[in-house]
């Protein structure tokens, strides 16, 4: 009997697994994956969903079983047996759910690790916002840069016509800062110059974001890169990445930023090499040929500002949209 009870438990037990490592792996719950970091977040995501769905059907079924093992018998009308705790049942559920945060707080911090490895994070250990400490890697940034220039130079013969090297190792990382205000994002390339309400990055080459706000806390948040990262007035973080998909993905302000901040949206293009240079030279070229086209980061809007915007795109009357603004001492 014990036997043949235990060969349920461990038929039930692996059913249990099964199912969980299934779903984990088709829950279709994330959009597609649009960089290399992004890999090991789902991979951490995939292990959670797998233990929740586990557990779920664990105590689901419990419950199910006891609504029929132990419910009341017809006719019975005297008191269930009386049962005292059961210590090494009480240990088990206890530890058994320490042990698995515990394990998923070291996974977390080791794909956080991972991730930030290298990166404007790592570097600027995890934005304490050290100005000297800051100054000291722009510098050492900048002389990595001209070296890693250098050797590019000087290797391009003997590189040409290879293949097998990613772009990611041949370049170096393609600078970006990023102005987040009520409510657009604005895109600097300080290598070029170019400025655009688009994001457009070469793939399988590395990004870093220089990532400020003019106005008040924003958040840069790109679903397909799984990353996300706050823009705060007075202060630049940093975030580093490298895309691996091409495609148009939303760029979204994640970060409740004033009344239209649903509308705070723009996109980010993966191009290939080739495009994504035919990009910036039309962009350096309409440049050069219409100086006063290239945009400008605007002021931080008041109130009186929004009302004429918002008159402007539907059509207010002039008369209401222009109505002055009552003073404290006028209200």
């Amino acid at each position: 009997m014990k036997a043949k009870q235990t060969l349920v438990v461990a038929g039930i037990s692996l059913t249990i697994v099964l199912v969980s490592l299934w779903y984990s792996q088709h829950n279709g719950l994330l959009p597609v994956d649009a960089s290399t970091e992004a890999v090991q977040i789902d991979k951490l995501f995939n292990a959670m969903i797998a233990i929740a769905t586990g557990l779920f059907i664990l105590v689901q079924g419990a419950l199910i079983y006891s609504l029929f093992a132990f419910r009341k018998k017809e006719g019975d009308e005297s008191d269930a047996e009386p049962i005292e705790g059961n210590v090494l049942l009480e240990i088990v559920w206890t530890a058994i759910p320490a042990v698995i945060v515990l394990w998923l707080a070291i996974y977390s911090q080791e794909v956080y690790s991972s991730v930030n490895e290298g990166g404007f994070i790592g570097n600027h250990m995890a934005h304490g916002g050290h100005g000297n400490g800051t100054a000291i890697a722009a510098s050492m940034d900048d002389e990595s840069s001209e070296m890693d220039h250098s050797l590019m130079v000087a290797d391009a013969s003997s590189t040409k016509g290879d293949t097998s090297i990613p772009a990611a190792v041949e370049e170096s990382p393609l600078k970006v800062k990023v102005t987040g205000l009520q409510y657009a994002w604005i895109f600097n390339y300080p290598e070029t110059g170019v400025v655009s309400g688009e994001l457009h990055l070469p793939v399988n080459r590395s990004v870093e974001l220089d990532i400020e706000a003019n106005d008040v806390i924003h958040a840069f948040w790109v679903p397909e890169f799984r990353l996300k990262q706050d823009a705060i007035p007075g202060q630049t973080t940093h975030l580093s990445f490298t895309p691996s998909r091409l495609g148009d993905y939303p760029v979204i302000c994640a970060e409740l930023c004033g009344a239209y901040h649903g509308g705070m949206k723009t996109r980010t293009i993966v191009h290939s090499t080739d495009e994504y240079q035919a990009w910036e030279q039309s962009q350096i070229v309409a440049a050069k040929e219409n100086p006063t086209a290239i945009a400008t980061l605007p002021k931080a809007m008041d109130d009186h500002d929004r009302l004429m915007e918002h008159a402007h795109h539907h059509h207010m009357p002039d008369s209401l949209a222009s109505t002055p603004q009552l003073s404290p001492q006028n209200s």
